[in-house]
């Protein structure tokens, strides 16, 4: 499997998203289109991003009951995005519904992961806030098996979770990890991080990074940056 950096665009507009876009010009970065964009534009802005050549994660982290998440699911695979993502709290059934709501009658879908734990979460939150009493790491572990059971291709977790997910879930089992920053970049509101050249290190199969290339002087030299530390 290929390693890939997808560039998060959280932009509140279509019109800011492709301007930032047109900054690329030959060039065709994967992109991930959150709730911000999705919610302002709605399905025309992935057809359009799609349109332009571009791979999509459609980063919407959907969790509810089964049957409305198997209906969500069936009308997200018509948008031909290349990976979509749901909560693994949602628990198994929710997630073999997606997996079912996603595929196609021709037996295709997008690839989809499972959130396990945000990389905004700490242990103390999660035990203070979330009453789960287990550990960051074996929970965020105890997702991921749930959710390759579920027939799921991969998860959402830390680029520092990635080794230990593919030593229990296995080398094909993609870990797309957020919580990037440059070495002297500030967190933010993120938690669990690391560099890129870390999260390759540590084994991420796709890392996600937002704003030290949607927030940089010069988006597309920080983009390469990346590319560089992370591909190589």
């Amino acid at each position: 499997m290929g390693k890939d950096v997808i560039i998060a665009c959280d932009f509140s507009s279509g019109e800011k998203m492709l301007g930032f876009l047109d900054n690329f010009e030959d060039k065709k970065p994967f992109v991930k289109i959150g709730m911000e964009l999705y919610y302002a534009e709605g399905p025309a802005i992935v057809r359009e991003i799609k349109s332009r050549g571009h791979k999509i994660f459609l980063d919407l982290k959907l969790h509810d009951i089964p049957n409305t998440i198997k209906r969500a699911m069936a009308v997200l695979s018509g948008l031909d995005v290349d990976i979509c993502n749901i909560h693994a709290a949602g628990t198994s059934a929710m997630m073999e519904a997606a997996i079912e709501g996603l595929t196609r009658p021709d037996g295709s879908r997008p690839l989809l992961v499972a959130v396990t734990q945000l990389t905004s979460t700490s242990e103390e939150r999660m035990k203070r806030e979330l009453l789960i009493s287990e550990s960051l790491e074996k929970t965020v572990m105890h997702y991921a098996i749930n959710s390759k059971r579920a027939g799921l291709d991969g998860v959402v977790c830390s680029p520092l979770e990635a080794h230990t997910v593919h030593d229990n879930c296995g080398a094909d089992f993609i870990t797309v990890t957020p919580g990037i920053r440059f070495v002297g970049d500030a967190s933010g509101d993120q938690v669990r991080i690391t560099t890129p050249a870390q999260a390759k290190e540590i084994g991420s199969d796709y890392i996600v990074v937002g704003r030290p290339i949607t927030g940089a002087a010069e988006p597309v030299a920080a983009y390469e940056r990346c590319v560089r530390e992370f591909v190589g």
